[in-house]
């Protein structure tokens, strides 16, 4: 997560102004996942969440700090919804079941707009260093949740012990990342398909001689 900015603390907030502030940011993570984070203007989060400049500016310095918010609401809804479904997965075949459910999720959108965390790193890694550094923590978790999945799959004998789980997991979610990128130029969810069937692929080649796990 981004690091606490300086200055004086806020005050603590009300239920109504949470509300708002929430309403703020879910407005700014859609239009900035839509267009972008540069081509999205304060004035179009004001209209989409139906706030004022007042009330913006009783919750954001400016719309840096409001991208910085984005960020984590992004990482939260991506992280939470990986580790829901790898958390228990120790198998071959539930590795295909989260495989299954990000083609899913892809296909839901066509492959519209891309990984959240994706587009933002995209945007943002060469020009704001404090994104940047709060991106590749998130992307961190995230390749550690695959890790922590493919050393279950090691510990049940589903993969060899001297497997190495960090490297597998920084090319599975390689996989994923190049899949969200090419369904979104074809507008073809298959690609996020054929991206993580290759990976896995490759992952099974780490079984064990003999090693038997269903489909």
């Amino acid at each position: 997560m981004p690091p606490p900015s300086s200055g004086p603390p806020k005050p603590k907030l009300t239920s109504r102004g949470a509300a708002t502030r929430t309403r703020i940011v879910l407005a700014a993570a859609e239009l900035m996942h839509a267009k972008g984070v540069a081509a999205t203007t304060i004035d179009e989060v004001l209209a989409a969440s139906v706030t004022s400049k007042s009330q913006f500016y009783q919750h954001f310095r400016d719309k840096t700090e409001l991208v910085y918010e984005v960020i984590t609401l992004r990482a939260d809804e991506i992280l939470s919804w990986q580790r829901i479904r790898l958390e228990k997965v120790d198998s071959f075949r539930g590795l295909h079941q989260w495989r299954t459910a990000m083609v899913q999720r892809c296909t839901l959108r066509r492959g519209l707009w891309g990984c959240e965390l994706g587009s933002l790193a995209a945007e943002l890694s060469d020009t704001d260093d404090k994104a940047r550094m709060s991106l590749a923590e998130h992307f961190a978790e995230w390749r550690g949740l695959l890790a922590a999945t493919l050393e279950r799959m090691r510990d049940s004998g589903r993969l060899r012990a001297d497997v190495d789980a960090p490297t597998l997991a920084t090319g599975l979610l390689a996989a994923v990342e190049g899949g969200y990128l090419l369904s979104q130029t074809a507008h073809d969810p298959r690609l996020m398909q054929t991206a993580l069937d290759s990976a896995i692929a490759h992952i099974r080649s780490f079984a064990p001689a003999g090693a038997v796990d269903a489909d």
